[in-house]
């Protein structure tokens, strides 16, 4: 049987796949999910990622830049809409988990903001995905991965739908250069006068007693005449932060969600567990001088002060019944961006055995820094006044897998559209805030994403 795979680097790799998937056909398989690994060749993932023609498209880059993924296609796909609730998910992720004992099996995927509204179309509430194809970058090495799921499709099938995801591969083209689009118009929702009504409605003292934070957020709605290449973008973004998380899902040609959030929802390595405060804002200075002034004010600062310890002992009281051991540490140290700088402030746990990540993800999701304190009445007051729909800004996105899974707090984020650009920025606010220096804030947050975009 011939096999016409595309001209390029990573053909002899991919041939090797489809032999080793032809071999497969012998053996019944030993597990209802299974995958083929192999080491392969350097190549540059967003702009392979870019080239390739099968749906969904998923890029995942850690913070730490130890790891980047890019996958396409699907041989199990979970997309739950309103009414799913979280008891039921985690079943289904419980379930899913027992069917492989492979460490190396992972479904990446996210959850919106409020799951118990709606959300955007194609994204669900939550969707998570086994990719059809998977290449992974640890460090320097390279693996190229196919996926089968052998639970829910005859194994000849479930190989022969394989082989030809393998065959309709393409070679990588490098990304488009960067071009900056003229805005034909601009819309926020909310607009300043109703985004300083809201304010006013958080600080007034009888609500700001019971509901000390609320984080209100806005939606920039760009409209343009020119098609977007949503992985040019994230790529030009990966470049001016490359100490964030940068990750991209496009489940059709439609849309693209894509972030470069600096923020982690929690990292799980077995039993141990990771997670961080990261609240309170300032911009960055022209200088050295003017920057570490400006860092040392926001240490400082009582109003951030405050909002990073909320965060802080919200995130300790909620990991406290899932662990053997909390720690956090007690004083704040400075995270810098590229246009602005956080407070930060870093939590470590030793998990209970049996706690696994939806138990997490329930816990930890939405954070303060998203949400505000207390959950419940903070996220009711965005979903009845906030005045649009969050969908996965401020979600949580990453992967689940047995030994390991890793989430980021889905802030900084664009969701891209044709011939439209949504954009997304939140501030905390608290007893004092003030409106328009909230408002700039929201402004501050942008300016990476609209100097990489936009005319200005």
């Amino acid at each position: 049987m011939e096999f016409y795979l595309p001209a390029h680097a990573l053909s002899e790799d991919l041939k090797s796949l489809i032999d080793k998937l032809i071999q497969l056909k012998q053996v019944p398989p030993t597990e209802p999910i299974v995958q083929l690994s192999l080491t392969t060749v350097s190549i540059p993932l967003i702009s392979w990622l870019a080239s390739q023609n099968q749906y969904p498209r998923i890029y995942w880059h850690g913070r730490d830049k130890v790891e980047e993924v890019a996958a396409i296609g699907a041989c199990k796909d979970f997309k739950f809409e309103t009414g799913v609730d979280d008891d039921t998910l985690a079943e289904i992720y419980q379930q899913q988990r027992a069917l492989t004992t492979n460490p190396e099996i992972r479904y990446y995927g996210g959850v919106a903001f409020d799951r118990s509204i709606e959300s955007w179309p194609e994204f669900g509430n939550s969707r998570f995905v086994l990719p059809r194809i998977e290449f992974r970058r640890s460090a320097n090495q390279f693996s190229l991965r196919v996926n089968l799921n052998f639970a829910d499709r005859h194994p000849e099938a479930e190989i022969d739908l394989a082989i030809a995801a393998i065959e309709a591969v393409l070679p990588a083209r490098p990304l488009a250069p960067p071009n900056k689009l003229a805005l034909l118009s601009r819309t926020d929702i909310p607009d300043f006068p109703r985004w300083k009504t809201l304010i006013e409605q958080v600080v007034e003292p009888k609500f700001n007693q019971e509901t000390p934070k609320v984080v209100l957020s806005r939606h920039t709605e760009l409209e343009v005449n020119a098609q977007v290449d949503p992985w040019m973008v994230l790529a030009c973004w990966q470049g001016r932060n490359p100490n964030s998380f940068q990750f991209g899902f496009q489940f059709s040609p439609e849309r693209t969600y894509i972030s470069c959030s600096p923020e982690r929802l929690f990292r799980r390595r077995q039993q141990e567990l990771f997670t961080e405060a990261l609240a309170g804002t300032t911009v960055r200075g022209l200088n050295q001088e003017e920057d570490t002034a400006l860092a040392n004010a926001l240490l400082e600062d009582n109003k951030n002060s405050i909002e990073n310890q909320l965060v802080r002992r919200h995130i300790v009281s909620m990991l406290s019944p899932l662990s053997q051991h909390v720690g956090a540490e007690e004083t704040a140290t400075i995270f810098k961006l590229n246009h602005i700088q956080h407070l930060h402030r870093a939590i470590r746990a030793e998990l209970k055995q049996d706690v696994n990540d939806f138990q997490l993800l329930q816990a930890l999701h939405p954070t303060p820094a998203v949400g505000g304190l207390p959950r419940e009445s903070a996220m009711r007051f965005i979903r009845e006044r906030e005045g649009y729909m969050r969908g996965w800004y401020a979600g949580a996105c990453g992967y689940f897998n047995k030994y390991e899974s890793e989430f980021s707090v889905a802030i900084r984020s664009a969701l891209i559209e044709p011939g439209k650009i949504n954009l997304f920025a939140g501030a905390g606010i608290i007893a004092g805030s003030d409106p328009e220096a909230e408002w700039q804030e929201l402004e501050n947050k942008l300016a990476t994403i609209m100097s990489i975009l936009i005319e200005l």
